[in-house]
């Protein structure tokens, strides 16, 4: 089902170019897929607790966060001011650290879900095992406690608001690249074009930033992406989206970088040059 609901979401990406209907017919696809979800689910008439805590953290979550993610793209896109690239710039900084108050103010569960814990599992994602203690958000208490939990809303918008976040800075990122190529009066005399893959070139970006190779750790992740795009002749992309795919891979996280290390050290190996 998920599977399904993606397909559908990259078609509409592709078919569609207002942001607005495009985020709109999201909301609507989104929502007939959280309802069959919910129809499947309470067809199981018992269920253990374990199978109950892996629906209500790790299911449920993907299909809950894209509706948030497109719901809140719509709206974000239907309050954007018409003006120059500075005003809307300040707006969506303003909704960037809208996300930034929601992170600081449920800091203590972003650090249990980013670190994978699971010792209050059973306080979080089971129905009815709700405390008040744990600050639950107000949209629990409308719910339908037949299929929702304390906490399962909480892990689908920290889901959502790394997609948000990432849409917003590509904005960002767009105008501020606009107004370099307007500045720019020049281009490199040689022209070498990147022939890999972006995914790859996205995680060897992320590991010079990392590792702080450029000016001294000062270059921020945005300025390289901006000059990897120049230098390289390619569109990166949404490479913030890009980075939590790698991240949440099962295996071999790191797989365009070993596959470095391995060629390299075979071409040491075999080699005779001598310089």
């Amino acid at each position: 089902m998920l599977f399904e609901l993606t397909e559908q979401l990259s078609f509409i990406n592709l078919e569609m170019d207002d942001s607005i209907a495009k985020s709109e017919k999201s909301v609507e696809l989104t929502i007939k897929a959280i309802d069959n979800l919910k129809k499947q689910f309470l067809k199981n008439k018992t269920i253990s607790s374990e199978s109950e805590v892996d629906f209500f953290k790790n299911i449920k979550p993907k299909f809950a966060s894209l509706y948030i993610y497109h719901n809140a793209i719509f709206k974000i896109e239907t309050k954007m001011p018409h003006g120059g690239d500075r005003i809307t710039k300040k707006y969506l900084n303003k909704e960037l650290k809208k996300l930034k108050r929601y992170f600081d103010n449920n800091l203590d569960f972003y650090n249990y879900h980013r670190t994978g814990s699971s010792f209050l599992d059973f306080k979080y994602f089971i129905r009815g095992g709700h405390d008040v203690k744990l600050r639950l958000d107000s949209f629990y208490f409308e719910a339908d406690h037949s299929f929702s939990t304390s906490h399962d809303f909480k892990v689908a918008k920290i889901l959502a608001h790394d997609l948000v976040q990432v849409y917003i800075e590509t904005k960002i990122l767009k105008m501020g690249k606009k107004e370099h190529n307007e500045k720019s009066q020049h281009e490199p005399k040689g022209k070498i074009i990147w022939t890999g893959s972006k995914v790859s070139l996205t995680e060897i970006m992320y590991a010079f930033h990392t590792k702080g190779v450029f000016n001294n750790g000062a270059a921020e992740l945005k300025e390289i992406a901006s000059y990897f795009e120049e230098i390289f002749h390619i569109d990166l992309g949404q490479y913030r989206r890009t980075f939590l795919e790698i991240r949440e891979r099962k295996s071999d996280k790191t797989k365009f970088i070993n596959a470095l290390e391995e060629e390299l050290l075979k071409r040491m190996e075999e080699t005779d040059e001598t310089f």
